[in-house]
């Protein structure tokens, strides 16, 4: 059937007029509302104002405008059940066949810092979700658009078919209209169910960004939904792998926490090497001393544009993906040859401080805050009689930093500005120790005078003795221990200063 009369409400007016203008050039009535009505009437476009269409007028503040019957009427009566048009018919019911609609811009008012509760409220969108699910229901009869994206397609399909669409295209755009209102209900809930505190369901609708080649290993299948494409642009090389991602969002959240020139060296989400310098050669070459066999197929990321020099020491080694804010021309044309390497583009994104982690359990998934730090008063922190130098002070804040990102237990030995020894996930933090004295032990780098951080408290003295044997004059860790007063003791009997931060960075 020939489209003859459409309704056009939408928020993002994006390539509004020119759709419309081609709209009314093949003979299609145009409906409009506020907003909408008055841009096309200054473009130029016949309009007819939807209080016109309906008989009643906008009221409410525009709250009210097409919850009516001859607009629902006009979009789910059934075009071939006689039933349907006497009865269309008996009440002055004219069909709409198509309707454009977008909604009010929820996602992007929460979104702002500043939005209060009552201006995000405003912005629930009514009578456009009611209008799409009503036209997505009766796809069979009815053209929707929620997207404008899909104007070039609607109006080449009309081309085609001397006005009409095809089935196949108002099935697809039905779909559409479903996924699109069910995210944004979802978005609805899930911010009305944190501002008041309640206990409700978490309501999660995702684009689909790509599908991937298979997950973590070849027979796993796997796909990545939602926004990554916001917040990561790929500049070369290879399809992106699901372990990738997983390195590339560890890599991201490790080097949020660095505001120095820094670069960081991932494997399997575990640093295996990061280290602060004004000279981004300087870093690299620290990061890369911690460990010079675990980098092999890694993840390098920098909190600076790569350098020339950075790129050709880089480039001597074999990495699966480079990650920074930018890349320098010559450091493009260094990596460039390298033609599966992946770079990455770190966009700049800032990480919502509200935001949530979730993770796949049995039967369900687990809901948490992200992991920020509150603001700590180090001077207070110190547990010790001894307290620490300025030298070792910064050591500490730079393991406590690292250590925040290592798989738990975790225990890692630094300098003032670099790694020294990382000991990941064990089922003993005395272990997690001896992994990290032996790694830095077989990379040739002396642990004598280190910090020493980690990740949860010390139940005994034996694991902070064991630092204190390897080299460390200083220690941070949460504290909360029943046993606190052997290991405080235990540290006085060594000299060491220690910091309890009363904060700790599980990650399992």
């Amino acid at each position: 059937m020939k489209i003859q009369r459409a309704l056009i409400s939408v928020s993002d007016k994006t390539g509004l007029a020119d759709f419309a203008r081609e709209l009314v050039r093949m003979g299609v009535e145009i409906v409009s509302t506020g907003g909408t009505a008055t841009l096309l009437q200054k473009e130029g476009i016949p309009v007819r104002e939807i209080s016109d269409f309906t008989g009643f007028p906008e009221m409410l503040d525009g709250r009210v405008k097409t919850l009516h019957p001859k607009v629902h009427g006009g979009l789910l009566y059934v075009r071939d059940n006689p039933e349907h048009v006497a009865q269309a018919q008996a009440h002055g019911i004219a069909p709409i066949d198509l309707v454009v609609v977008n909604l009010y811009p929820f996602e992007r008012t929460i979104a702002k810092p500043e939005t209060t509760l009552e201006e995000a409220i405003e912005q629930i969108d009514i009578g456009g979700p009611s209008m799409l699910r009503s036209a997505a229901k009766n796809y069979r009869s009815v053209t929707v658009v929620v997207d404008p994206a899909d104007y070039a397609d609607v109006l080449e399909n009309m081309q085609t078919n001397e006005g009409a669409t095809t089935l196949k295209l108002r099935e697809r755009l039905g779909i559409k209209v479903f996924v699109t209102t069910s995210r944004y209900d979802g978005a609805i809930a899930n911010y009305l169910n944190k501002e008041q505190e309640t206990t409700c369901s978490l309501n999660l609708s995702l684009p689909v960004v790509a599908r991937l080649r298979y997950g973590e290993n070849p027979h796993q299948t796997a796909a990545l939904y939602g926004h990554f494409d916001d917040q990561f642009q790929k500049l070369q090389g290879k399809e992106l792998s699901y372990n990738n991602i997983l390195d590339i969002t560890a890599a991201s959240e490790l080097i949020e926490d660095f505001s120095d020139p820094t670069v960081a060296i991932l494997k399997h989400t575990n640093p295996c090497g990061v280290a602060s310098d004004a000279d981004l050669r300087e870093a690299w070459d620290k990061a890369f001393a911690t460990d010079k066999q675990a980098p092999f197929g890694g993840i390098i990321i920098c909190n600076r544009p790569i350098t020339e020099a950075l790129a050709k020491a880089i480039s001597e080694i074999f990495s699966e993906v480079i990650i920074a804010p930018d890349f320098e021309p010559e450091a493009r044309a260094v990596l460039q040859k390298k033609k599966n390497l992946r770079l990455m583009r770190r966009l700049a994104v800032p990480r919502a401080q509200d935001g949530s982690l979730i993770r796949s359990v049995a039967g369900g998934v687990l809901v948490q805050s992200v992991d920020l730090e509150p603001e700590i008063d180090w001077e207070t922190r110190v547990v010790t009689e001894r307290r620490p130098t300025a030298a070792e002070l910064q050591a500490m804040l730079f393991a406590w930093r690292v250590v925040k990102h290592v798989k738990s237990n975790a225990i890692v030995y630094t300098g003032k500005d670099r790694t020294l020894g990382v000991g990941a996930g064990q089922m003993s933090r005395v272990d997690a120790s001896r992994i990290a004295i032996w790694k830095a032990a077989d990379a040739g780098l002396s642990l004598k005078g280190s910090a020493v951080g980690s990740d949860a408290f010390f139940p005994f003295p034996d694991g902070l003795l064991a630092a204190a044997d390897a080299g460390a004059t200083c220690a941070i860790q949460p504290g909360g221990s029943v046993k606190d007063a052997e290991v405080i003791a235990a540290a006085n009997e060594r000299n060491m200063a220690m910091i309890c931060t009363g904060v700790r960075h599980f990650k399992h």
